[in-house]
C-alpha cells in the first residue's frame, strides 16, 4: 500500500496546493491532464508489479506441489531406464487428473499408470489420494492384488469425504505393472487403456485380457489374479498413456493416430526412452495445435538389464507383449540411451 498512498498524496497535494491546478486556462488544463496521467500509469504499473510477484510464488507453490505429487522419476530404477511426461488441460496448471509412478520393491519393480475422472486441479486431491496410497502399498503386499485392494480402500475413503462437502461421482482408471528381476511381467488392469510393446522398431499393442471396470465404480472382485504378460526383454521398452493420447482429436475431428505415431518413433533406430517421449509429445501437440483438450501423461520403461537369453522365451499367459526372443545362445544387445 506504500506507494500508491504516495502516488495518491501527490496527486491530492498538486490540486490544493498548485495554483496552475485551479486554472481553468487550456495550458493549465493539459498541465492538469499529464499531471493526472502520471499518477494513473504510476498506479497501474504498481499493481502491475504486484500482480506479476503473486503469480511468480504461485508458480513457485505449484512447482513444489508438483515436485511432491509426481515426482520426477530416475534415469534408471532397478535396471530399467525410464522417461515420463504429464500435460495439463487447465492452462496455467503444472499437473492435473493424470497419475504415474515407478517404484524399484522386494517383491519387484511396481508400476501405476492412472487417470482420474475429469481433469485439471478439480482432479489434483484424487491423484494425491491413489499416489499416496500406491508408495505406502507396495513395499507392504507381497501379492499385485493385495496393492490393488489398497488403492481401491484408499479412493473409497477419499470419495466418502468428498462426498461430505459436494455431490460429486468420481472414478479412476489403473493399470498396475509388476516386472520381476527376470523381466516376467504381471498386470492389473482397471478400465485403463494397455500398453504398447516396442521392440526392434515395431511398436506392437500388448494383448491382455478384458480389463476390470474403474476403481470406484463397483467393488472389486472376489477373486482376482494378475495376469501374466510374458517376459520384457533387454533393449524393449513398454510405452504407458492415459486415454488423453489417444483421444486428442485434431481441428477436424480426427483422433492422433499413437501407433503410426509410435513406428516412427522407434523406426531404425534403438528405443531411447527420452527419444521416444519427445517424439510423441511432439507429434501430439503438434496434431492438437498445442490445445489438448483432455489430461495427457506418458510413461516409457525400457529393460537395460543384462541377463542370458534362456529368460528370453515368454511364458504362457492371458496376455502377451510379443513373439519369443532369441535362441538362448545369443546375448540381448541392450542399446545406450
Amino acid at each position: 500500500m506504500g506507494l500508491p498512498a504516495v502516488w495518491g498524496a501527490t496527486a491530492v497535494t498538486y490540486k490544493w496546493a498548485c495554483p496552475m491546478a485551479r486554472n481553468n486556462g487550456l495550458g493549465a488544463r493539459l498541465a492538469n491532464s499529464a499531471v493526472f496521467l502520471a499518477v494513473g500509469a504510476g498506479l497501474v504499473l504498481q499493481v502491475r508489479q504486484v500482480m506479476r510477484q503473486e503469480v511468480r510464488q504461485a508458480r513457485r507453490i505449484a512447482g513444489a506441489a508438483q515436485s511432491v505429487l509426481l515426482r520426477p522419476l530416475p534415469a534408471r530404477i532397478d535396471g530399467l531406464a525410464t522417461a515420463a511426461a504429464q500435460l495439463s488441460a487447465d492452462r496455467g496448471a503444472t499437473v492435473g487428473g493424470d497419475l504415474y509412478e515407478v517404484i524399484a520393491t522386494e517383491h519387484g519393480v511396481r508400476v501405476v499408470m492412472g487417470d482420474v475422472r475429469g481433469h485439471g486441479l478439480s482432479a489434483i486431491g484424487t491423484v494425491a489420494a491413489v499416489l499416496g496410497s500406491f508408495r505406502e502399498a507396495v513395499h507392504d503386499e507381497a501379492e499385485l492384488t493385495g496393492v490393488l485392494a489398497r488403492l481401491d480402500r484408499a479412493l473409497a475413503r477419499h470419495l466418502r469425504d468428498r462426498a461430505r462437502a459436494e455431490d460429486t461421482e468420481e472414478f479412476v482408471t489403473v493399470l498396475l505393472l509388476e516386472i520381476a528381476p527376470d523381466g516376467e511381467v504381471h498386470a492389473l488392469n482397471c478400465g485403463h487403456p494397455w500398453p504398447y510393446l516396442l521392440s526392434a522398431g515395431r511398436a506392437e499393442p500388448m494383448v491382455g485380457a478384458d480389463p476390470l471396470p474403474p476403481l470406484g465404480v463397483f467393488p472389486l472382485p472376489a477373486e482376482l489374479p494378475a495376469t501374466p504378460c510374458g517376459r520384457l526383454l533387454p533393449g524393449e521398452a513398454l510405452f504407458l498413456h492415459t486415454d488423453g493420447v489417444e483421444d486428442a482429436r485434431d481441428d477436424e475431428g480426427r483422433f492422433f493416430p499413437l501407433p503410426a505415431a509410435l513406428a516412427e518413433a522407434v523406426r531404425g533406430r534403438p528405443i531411447s526412452p527420452h527419444s521416444v517421449l519427445r517424439a510423441v509429445f511432439t507429434q501430439l501437440l503438434r496434431h492438437t495445435r498445442g490445445r489438448p483438450k483432455d489430461d495427457v501423461a506418458i510413461l516409457i520403461i525400457r529393460n537395460d538389464r543384462l541377463v542370458r537369453a534362456a529368460a528370453a522365451y515368454r511364458s504362457a499367459g492371458t496376455c502377451t507383449i510379443g513373439p519369443p526372443g532369441p535362441a538362448a545362445d545369443t546375448p540381448p544387445v541392450v542399446p545406450g540411451p
